[in-house]
């Protein structure tokens, strides 16, 4: 009898054996996976947030980052988002400025940049070629790195990911209907 109880003793002890390696085998089984899965995440040098606006709030985001931006330019303009982008300011002619006017019509591009394609143009009461008005802002108009001024296109390019934000950030932009007020971006913030 004695005999049997040290069998019996002897089986359970290997099966609770057996129950603690497979319990232990799959727990750190799974905290593996797990690490390599977080560490496939971790990866990327960004974490990017999917952000949509309207027209009045990025309206006040772009006027207030374009003050920082020319500060210190003697010239200054401005940008109201309507049905289209509008471009204000005020060239020096002689002894006068003259309030200028440009429209625009944005497009966002599949890599997240905005292009402005001229739409129409007013200085005062005096025509001039759109190209030559494109060309005197790029060449008198303290712009923000990244946008991009094509005066025989008639446009402007605005690389998204090469302005300048706080915290490193890189924007781009998914859609940009203003008719519609249907505006939305990608935030992607620096993990590295």
């Amino acid at each position: 009898m004695k005999n049997k109880w040290k069998i019996g003793f002897l089986v359970l002890l290997g099966i609770n054996l057996l129950f603690a390696i497979i319990i232990y085998s799959l727990i750190t089984k799974s905290y593996e996976d797990v690490e390599q899965k977080f560490a496939k995440r971790q990866a990327g040098e960004h974490v990017s947030f999917h952000v949509k606006s309207n027209k009045d709030d990025l309206n006040k985001l772009i006027n207030h980052y374009l003050e920082e931006e020319a500060a210190d330019s003697p010239i200054h303009y401005r940008v109201l988002l309507a049905d289209e982008v509008e471009l204000y300011g005020k060239i020096p002619v002689f002894s006068e400025e003259l309030n200028m006017k440009l429209t625009f019509e944005p497009k966002a591009l599949k890599n997240g940049d905005l292009v402005l394609r001229q739409k129409s143009m007013s200085l005062g009461d005096m025509p001039l070629p759109i190209s030559y008005i494109l060309r005197f802002i790029s060449d008198n108009y303290k712009l923000p790195n990244g946008v991009i001024i094509r005066p025989k296109d008639e446009l402007i390019y605005i690389n998204m990911q090469q302005l300048k934000l706080k915290s490193d950030l890189k924007i781009k932009a998914d859609r940009f209907d203003l008719k519609n007020d249907n505006i939305a971006f990608t935030i992607l913030v620096p993990v590295k």
